[in-house]
C-alpha cells in the first residue's frame, strides 16, 4: 500500500513541476522575439493605425535616423535646432507660414521621395510659428485631389525667452473692423503660456477680455467678436513671462471700423458720353467702392473688341468716409479714341473680387445730326 501512495505522489509533484516549467517558459517566449533588438530612446517608430475608425495623424517630427514623433494640434519646440517634418505618401501636399514662400526662405525646403515628403526649416526662429499641415494627394489620370481623410495639422511654437510676441516685419499694422464678422488684434506668443493683455494707447487704459465678447488665443491673438465704434484708434498687446520681470510689448495695432460689409463689388459705371460721332474721344469709368485690403479685379467686354486698341487704366485709393471709417475706391477706366463705327454699342465692366463678381453695362450710340 505504501508503494502505491509513494508512487502517486511522485507522479503528482512531477506533474506539478512541468507545468511550472511550461508556465515560466512562455513568459520568456513571450518577452522574447528573434530577430529583434531592445529599442533605445523614448520614442517608438511610427506606423499607420485606426483609432475609432479615424487615420491618426500623418504628421510626424524627426527626432534621429529611424525615430519618429507623431505631432498633435500643438507642439513646442525650442528655437534654432532644425526642424524635420515627415509626412507618409507617394505625392504630398503641405502648408506652412505663407512668408517662408514670399521670401524665398533658403533655410526652408521639400522634398518628395517615393513614400514619404519631408519638410526641413533649419535655424528656425520665433518668426517662424504658425500652422504646418500636410495631406495626401490622391490622383486619377491628370486629375488630383487633397484626401480629407488623411490630412494633419499642428500648430508649431517656436519659443525663444527674448521674444514673447511672434515677429512681424510690420511695425504699424492696420486692423479693419466689420459689423458682420469678428476682428482680430493679432499678437501672436511664441509660447501658449504666455499671460498676454490688450492695451488702447490714447486714452491709455487696459482692455478687459471677457472670454466672450473679447478673448484671447495664442494661435491668433485678440478676437473682438462684434466689433464697433468703440475699439477704434491705436492699440498694443503686452505679454508676461515665467521667465521676464519687465513685460514685453508688441507692434502698434491700428483699428478702423468700415460701413462696407464683405460681399461681391458694388459697382457702377459710366460714360464720359453716351452720344458720340467719328473721330470722337470718349471714356467710360468702373468703379467700386469696398473694403480696403480686398483687390479688385476689372474685366472688360466691347465692341471690337480684339480689332480696336484701347487704353485702360486701373487705379485705386483709400478714402475717409468718417471718423474711424476707410474704404477703398478702385477704379477702371477704359479710353477710346478716334471713334469708328465698329466702338458704337454695349460695354460691360465686369468686377471680381473673393466673394463674387457684379457686370454693369452702358451704351454708346452715334450722335445723328
Amino acid at each position: 500500500m505504501n508503494f502505491w501512495v509513494l508512487l502517486l505522489l511522485s507522479v503528482f509533484l512531477l506533474e506539478v513541476q512541468n507545468g511550472v516549467s511550461q508556465e515560466t517558459k512562455n513568459k520568456k517566449d513571450a518577452n522574447f522575439r528573434p530577430g529583434r533588438k531592445k529599442g533605445k530612446g523614448r520614442y517608438p517608430k511610427v506606423k499607420d493605425k485606426e483609432v475609432g475608425g479615424k487615420l491618426q495623424s500623418i504628421l510626424t517630427q524627426v527626432l534621429e535616423k529611424g525615430r519618429f514623433l507623431r505631432l498633435s494640434d500643438h507642439t513646442i519646440l525650442n528655437s534654432g535646432k532644425t526642424l524635420e517634418l515627415r509626412c507618409k505618401g507617394s505625392k504630398i501636399g503641405w502648408a506652412y507660414p505663407s512668408y517662408l514662400d514670399t521670401f524665398n526662405d533658403t533655410r526652408f525646403s521639400i522634398e518628395q521621395n517615393d513614400k514619404f515628403s519631408q519638410l526641413t526649416l533649419k535655424s528656425p526662429s520665433p518668426a517662424d510659428t504658425g500652422e504646418y499641415s500636410c495631406w495626401v494627394i490622391l490622383c486619377d489620370g491628370d486629375e488630383c485631389e487633397k484626401d480629407t481623410d488623411r490630412t494633419s495639422t499642428s500648430y508649431i511654437y517656436f519659443t525663444d525667452k527674448d521674444e514673447l510676441f511672434v515677429p512681424s516685419p510690420i511695425h504699424f499694422e492696420i486692423v479693419f473692423m466689420r459689423p458682420d464678422i469678428p476682428a482680430t488684434v493679432p499678437c501672436r506668443v511664441t509660447s501658449p503660456k504666455t499671460t498676454v493683455s490688450l492695451h488702447r494707447e490714447m486714452p491709455p487704459e487696459e482692455i478687459q477680455a471677457d472670454g466672450k465678447l473679447i478673448s484671447y488665443n495664442p494661435t491668433k491673438g485678440f478676437i473682438l467678436q462684434s466689433p464697433s465704434l468703440e475699439y477704434t484708434g491705436a492699440f498694443y498687446c503686452k505679454a508676461k513671462s515665467t521667465t521676464k520681470t519687465t513685460p514685453q510689448v508688441s507692434n502698434k495695432y491700428q483699428l478702423l471700423y468700415l460701413e462696407v460689409p464683405s460681399g461681391p463689388p458694388y459697382a457702377t459705371i459710366q460714360a464720359s458720353s453716351i452720344l458720340v460721332t467719328g473721330g470722337d474721344l470718349f471714356n467710360i469709368t468702373c468703379t467700386v467702392l469696398g473694403e480696403p485690403e480686398i483687390d479688385v479685379k476689372f474685366i472688360w467686354t466691347y465692341p471690337g473688341q480684339d480689332q480696336r486698341p484701347v487704353i485702360i487704366q486701373d487705379s485705386r485709393r483709400l478714402i475717409n468716409r468718417g471718423v474711424g471709417q476707410i474704404v477703398r475706391i478702385s477704379q477702371s477706366v477704359m479710353i477710346v479714341d478716334d471713334v469708328e463705327t465698329i466702338d458704337f454699342g454695349t460695354y460691360i465692366c465686369t468686377a471680381k473680387n473673393p466673394h463674387g463678381e457684379t457686370s454693369v453695362a452702358t451704351q454708346v450710340n452715334l450722335l445723328s445730326h
